[in-house]
């Protein structure tokens, strides 16, 4: 075949090791969005609106949208606008970080919006939530989590890029061609499941996504996609170290098959319950400074940069990732066990 797709090849390199899914820098500040399990635990609505932009520099480098909404079930009744809309309270004991629940049975309702792209290659995924944290003691709870939705996956031959045009050869590639000219979306079921662990300070938990696969699909099958099982490990302990300063060393953990497991450590600091500067290494890919900010009682922000140090370095000026959580029926403070 004369027609090579140079973004095809660097999407199927992505496939083989791991990328079928988009990757968080912030997982700490939003543990939902890899664990369904982790849906409803903070003592809010939450309603999270992110992008992220990988391998910056790059035509049609990967780009993710999303929306995440998250809530307990209790909080759905009492969650309004009017108690803090527009204050910024510059009090610290006013404006602080909000608490997971603990020691209490709480159904979860979620819901999230994702649009993922990498160069000629676009998903967009719509799921439903549904959590139940069930109390182990007073202090600690363990919660089960699932997604349920429809994925779609579309090749874009708009976006893709083809040797023999590059080079200018003005040749056509017939294989290429009725390749293109006989796509479509693919849809398949997508579900995802997670068991979270958290309370005192300690969280943990395990998920996987693509549980399914393609085993369910409709529309047009002659796109080459295969979903395959993405599994997820997190764990981390936040670390009192006086009344203002709080640190949490945590770790991520993914694996897809074929590919060899991979790693996240991340440090995360926290001053007065209110403002965060962390660090992470993504192994052998990046290193990740981050900081964020409770706003009000309503609004937090966070914002992370991914510098590479993989071999692509040389071709791309890193990673951005911009989330804005608005949090409706939040206190600031919670008669359960204080944690993220």
């Amino acid at each position: 075949m004369k027609g090579i797709l140079l973004l095809c090849t660097l999407a199927l390199v992505l496939t083989g090791f791991g990328q079928q899914t988009p990757q968080y820098s912030q997982y700490i500040q939003n543990q939902y969005m890899i664990n369904p399990g982790a849906t409803g635990a903070y003592e809010y609505v939450g309603i999270a609106l992110g992008g992220r932009m990988q391998w910056t520099g790059f035509e049609n480098a990967p780009r993710t949208s999303y929306l995440y909404f998250s809530a307990p079930a209790d909080k759905l009744k009492g969650a309004s606008m009017k108690r803090t809309f527009g204050k910024v309270r510059r009090s610290n004991k006013s404006v602080k970080h909000p608490t997971m629940r603990s020691g209490k049975l709480t159904h979860a309702y979620g819901a999230h919006l994702l649009v993922d792209q990498y160069g000629p290659f676009r998903t967009l995924k719509a799921m439903g939530t549904y959590a139940i944290h069930l109390p182990l003691t007073r202090d600690y709870t363990i919660s089960l989590g699932t997604n349920v939705g429809v994925s779609s996956r579309r090749f874009l031959p708009e976006k893709a890029q083809v040797l023999s045009n590059m080079v200018n050869t003005g040749s056509l590639d017939n294989t290429y061609s009725t390749y293109t000219a006989n796509q479509g979306a693919q849809y398949t079921l997508d579900v995802e499941a997670g068991l979270y662990f958290y309370g005192k300070g300690i969280f943990a938990g395990i998920s996987a996504n693509q549980l399914t696969g393609d085993l369910v699909k409709f529309g047009n099958r002659t796109i080459n996609f295969d979903p395959q099982m993405h599994f997820f490990f997190t764990g981390g302990y936040k670390i009192d170290v006086n009344n203002r300063l709080s640190v949490t060393p945590a770790l991520l953990v993914k694996y897809v098959r074929p590919a060899p497991v991979s790693f996240e450590g991340s440090v995360q600091f926290e001053f007065n319950q209110r403002f965060w500067l962390g660090l992470s290494y993504r192994h052998k890919d990046a290193i990740i400074p981050m900081f964020g900010a409770i706003i009000s009682d309503m609004f937090k922000i966070g914002y992370s940069y991914d510098f590479s140090i993989s071999r692509l370095i040389n071709y791309n000026f890193g990673g951005h990732e911009l989330v804005l959580t608005l949090m409706l029926g939040n206190t600031g403070s919670s008669s359960y066990s204080k944690f993220y």
